[in-house]
């Protein structure tokens, strides 16, 4: 089990890491969604909302790298995650089973470090 969270811990870093540099470039993405994804995304840009979303998934995806603070990287990379797969759950279908890897290679890296994040799930504080 511990080569398997290794290997997922790997590419989710090198995800995310690849993602939050490419939302800091200023190059042509693809064709811009339609619809309702579509102004999602444009609010994003707008707002300058995905720079933020990018840090997180830059500096989340480089402590997985460096196998450094990993609570704190799947803290950080958790609500992102979340947002990508509804996201692609409810305005852009197309990937959405990347989407799902992403979400599978988060639980298989928290499994591996669930007695760190213990406390929060206490009833009673």
């Amino acid at each position: 089990m511990k080569v398997v969270a290794l290997i997922a811990r790997i590419l989710l870093g090198l995800m995310f890491v690849m993602s939050g540099v490419i939302g800091f470039l200023p190059i042509n993405k693809g064709p811009m969604p339609t619809g309702l994804a579509g102004q999602f995304v444009v609010a994003l840009m707008q707002s300058h909302f995905i720079y933020v979303v990018s840090g997180l998934q830059l500096i989340g995806g480089a402590l997985l790298l460096a196998n450094r603070y990993v609570p704190l990287a799947l803290t950080l990379l958790g609500p992102v995650i979340v947002n990508i797969f509804l996201y692609h759950l409810f305005m852009d279908q197309k990937d959405l089973p990347i989407a799902i890897v992403v979400v599978a290679l988060w639980f298989v890296v928290y499994g591996r470090y669930r007695k760190n994040f213990e406390g929060i799930f206490a009833q009673k504080a």
